[in-house]
C-alpha cells in the first residue's frame, strides 16, 4: 500500500472533503474515514448554510449577530472573514452540484432571513454532493474503516499519521501537511445528536501531539432534540422554530421565546423538565406548508407515530456542537508545524461562548478552502520518516463488552456533572473519575495492546477531562457554560 500523499486529511464531513477537493488541485490526497464516508455530523445536519446574499442584509448585521449569539467571546476578525466569503462559499458549493432553495429562511439569533436550504435535510444532500465529487476525482484516495491513531510529530513537526485499518493492522502514512477534519465529540455525553463516530478523536490525537486546544468548556446543548430511549436522538431543526413552532410544557402553556440564542432555549427547557414534560407543536400552523417545507422531518416522525402538523413532540435538549477545540490562526494553523485543523474540531474563534444557527456548515467551506490556499505554497516537502517509531502491538481480543461499560460511565458522568448546569463541586468530582479512567485504561492498552473500541473509549476520556478542565478554569458563565 503506497503510504506516502501530499496530503492528508482526517475525517469526511463537508470540511474535510471540501478541504480534499481543493487540495486536490495542487496534489494527491488520502482521505481517511472511521467508518463509511457518510458517517458524519454534516449528513445529520437538518439546517442550512447561513449566506449574506440578500439586498436587505448587511455584513455588519451578520457579524453581530454572530458576536451576541457567542457572547462576544468570539475572535471578530475570524467572523468578519467568515461573513465576508460567505457568497463565495455559497457560490462554491452551487459549483460542485449542491441546489439551494432560492428563497432563505430565518433561525434563531438572526435577525433576517439568510439561511439557505437544499431540504430540511441540508447537510445530507451537501454530503451526498461533495461524495460524488470527490469519488470521481482521480487524485483523491478514500480509506474507509480507518481510525487515525496518533499523529507521527518529530521535532514539534507533524509528518504524518498512524492509522488502524479494519480493526486489524496499523499502517503509517506520510504527507507534506496533515489536516484534521473530525467533527466534534458529542459522544462523551449520554444524550447527544452527533453520529456514533463523533467520539473527538482529533482532540484526544492533537491533545496527544502536543497541540494547543481553546473553549472546550463551550458545548452547546440543542433545546430540541426527539425525546427517545436511545442515543443519538433525532434533530428536531433550529428550521422548525424560525417556521414558527412553540415550545410548551405539560398543559400547552408557553414557557420560553422559542427565537432566543440555543443556550438560553435549552437552559429553559432543561428547567421546565424539573416539572412538565416538555412539546414542540407546529399545530397551529398550516398543515401543507409544513409537509412542503419540512418533509424528511415530518416523514421521521411518523415512524416514530407522531404526526408534525398537529401532535405535540417530546423533546430534549441534547450534545450538539462544539463550540472550541484545537487552535487554529485563520488559515488553519495550529500549534503543531504542518498540522491544520477544520470544521467543528477546530477553534477558529468564530463562534465564541455559543455558536449561531447555520453558521458551522459556512465556516467548514470557508476555512477548509482558506487553509488549502495556505497550504498550497507553504507545506512543500514530505517529511523524512528516518528516526520515527510507529510501533503498536494489536488486541488480538475485541473487548467490546468491558469497554462499552467504561463508555457509559464516562457519557452519564459527563451528562450529569459537566453538562447543561454545572457546579464546580461536581466538576472536580467528575475530573478525577476521568483521570482514573484514563489511567486504567492505559494499563488495558500496556498490558493487551489496542482494538479500535480500547482507542475510542481513550479518546472518549481524554476530551471528558480537557473539556472539565477548561470548565473548571472558567469559574464565571459565560454563553453554553453555565456555572452554579
Amino acid at each position: 500500500m503506497k503510504n506516502n500523499f501530499d496530503y492528508i486529511v482526517v475525517g469526511s464531513g463537508i470540511a474535510g472533503l471540501t478541504t480534499a477537493l481543493t487540495l486536490s488541485n495542487f496534489g494527491r490526497v488520502a482521505v481517511f474515514t472511521k467508518k463509511n464516508p457518510s458517517d458524519s455530523s454534516t449528513n445529520l445536519a437538518q439546517g442550512g448554510m447561513a449566506a449574506m446574499l440578500g439586498k436587505n442584509d448587511r455584513v455588519e448585521w451578520h457579524i453581530e449577530d454572530t458576536l451576541k449569539a457567542g457572547d462576544f467571546h468570539n475572535k471578530k476578525s475570524a467572523v468578519s472573514f467568515l461573513v465576508k466569503n460567505s457568497l463565495e462559499a455559497h457560490h462554491w458549493l452551487k459549483k460542485q452540484g449542491v441546489l439551494f432553495d432560492t428563497k432563505p429562511s430565518l433561525e434563531a439569533g438572526h435577525r433576517i432571513s439568510r439561511i439557505f436550504h437544499t431540504t430540511d435535510f441540508t447537510g445530507q444532500d451537501i454530503e451526498k454532493t461533495l461524495l460524488k465529487k470527490v469519488s470521481e476525482n482521480k487524485k483523491i484516495n478514500i480509506f474507509k474503516d480507518s481510525l487515525a491513531v496518533d499523529l507521527i510529530v518529530k521535532n514539534d513537526s507533524c509528518d504524518g499519521i498512524s492509522v488502524l485499518i479494519d480493526d486489524n493492522k496499523i499502517v503509517s502514512f506520510f504527507s507534506k501537511a496533515v489536516i484534521l477534519a473530525t467533527g466534534g465529540s458529542g459522544q462523551v455525553y449520554l444524550w447527544t445528536t452527533n453520529p456514533t463516530v463523533a467520539t473527538g478523536d482529533g482532540i484526544a490525537i492533537a491533545v496527544r501531539a502536543g497541540a494547543k486546544v481553546s473553549d472546550l468548556e463551550f458545548v452547546q446543548f440543542h433545546p430540541t432534540a426527539f425525546k427517545n430511549k436511545t442515543s443519538p436522538l433525532f434533530l428536531l431543526s433550529e428550521r422548525l422554530r424560525g417556521e414558527g413552532a412553540k415550545l410548551v410544557d405539560k398543559n400547552g402553556k408557553q414557557f420560553v421565546n422559542e427565537l432566543l440564542p440555543r443556550d438560553v432555549v435549552a437552559r429553559a427547557v432543561f428547567k421546565k423538565q424539573k416539572t412538565s414534560e416538555v412539546y414542540l407543536t407546529m399545530a397551529h400552523l398550516d398543515k401543507k406548508d409544513i409537509i412542503k417545507k419540512l418533509p424528511n422531518i415530518y416523514k421521521a416522525l411518523k415512524k416514530q407515530g407522531y404526526d408534525l402538523t398537529k401532535d405535540s413532540v417530546p423533546i430534549t435538549p441534547a450534545a450538539h456542537y462544539q463550540c472550541g477545540g484545537i487552535t487554529t490562526d485563520l488559515d488553519g494553523k495550529t500549534s503543531v508545524k504542518d498540522l491544520f485543523a477544520v470544521g467543528e474540531v477546530a477553534a477558529t474563534g468564530v463562534h465564541g461562548a455559543n455558536r449561531l444557527a447555520s453558521n458551522s456548515l459556512l465556516e467548514a467551506v470557508v476555512f477548509g478552502r482558506r487553509a488549502s490556499s495556505y497550504i498550497k505554497t507553504h507545506c512543500l516537502v514530505i517529511s523524512s520518516k528516518e528516526g520515527i517509531q510507529t510501533n503498536y502491538r494489536l488486541d488480538p481480543r475485541l473487548r467490546g463488552d468491558d469497554t462499552q461499560k467504561i463508555k457509559i460511565k464516562i457519557q452519564k458522568t459527563m451528562w450529569e456533572k459537566v453538562g447543561i448546569v454545572r457546579k464546580k463541586n461536581e466538576l472536580l468530582e467528575a475530573l478525577r473519575t476521568f483521570k482514573s479512567i484514563k489511567k486504567q485504561l492505559e494499563i488495558i492498552k500496556e498490558k493487551n495492546g489496542i482494538s479500535l473500541q480500547l482507542i475510542e473509549v481513550l479518546n472518549l476520556s481524554e476530551v471528558a477531562i480537557a473539556i472539565t478542565q477548561a470548565a473548571l478554569n472558567r469559574p464565571k458563565s459565560l454563553g453554553v457554560h453555565y456555572i452554579t
